[in-house]
């Protein structure tokens, strides 16, 4: 698979009403959306942006980070570092080939999902039953460009604050 076949997934925790952070954390906590995120994530190249990933703090295991930023001074050990989004998507492809990935994987935030979401073929979602305040939110979505493939509403556990649907999308209109 040549690098440019490589496709881009995004990966979300998303509110009934759009939100998927505020002041650079998540909003809610859901042990079950961690686990299928390390799960969906592990062995392949996430691509996210500085907030992103510094809400994160650190590289996670079994993943290769590339983070997005404008900071030409960004440097963290164990970090692939891009100052343009079609460049870090280029160099997570790159990355995914190496690694024998099925697919790069947008793990946020609200800029780089709008920037990227033309080019993503493919949305593992987790719709959250909330509705918080906050001051990231996931882009307007044309549904008419995605069909919906999987749909599991998994038993809340104890360590989930809220109910939930996992949701995978693929496009069927070319962005």
């Amino acid at each position: 698979m040549s690098t440019k076949t490589i496709p881009l997934a995004l990966v979300a925790a998303v509110a009934r009403n759009g939100v998927i952070g505020g002041d650079n954390t998540l909003l809610w906590r859901l042990s079950s959306d961690l686990k299928r995120f390390k799960a969906i994530t592990m062995g392949k190249p996430l691509l996210m942006g500085r907030k992103t990933f510094d809400s994160i703090g650190k590289p996670l295991p079994g993943r290769e980070t590339i983070v997005v930023t404008r900071d030409r001074s960004f440097a963290v050990e164990g970090v692939h570092v891009a100052h343009d989004p079609q460049a870090g998507l280029a160099l997570a492809r790159e990355r995914a080939a190496a690694m024998r990935a099925d697919e790069v994987i947008l793990a946020g935030g609200a800029e780089l999902y709008a920037l990227l979401l033309p080019q993503v073929t493919r949305m593992y979602l987790t719709h959250v039953e909330l509705t918080p305040a906050g001051d990231a939110h996931f882009p307007d979505i044309d549904w008419a460009a995605w069909h919906e493939v999987a749909r599991v509403t998994p038993e809340r556990q104890p360590k989930d604050e809220a109910d939930f649907n996992f949701v995978d999308y693929v496009r069927v209109i070319s962005g």
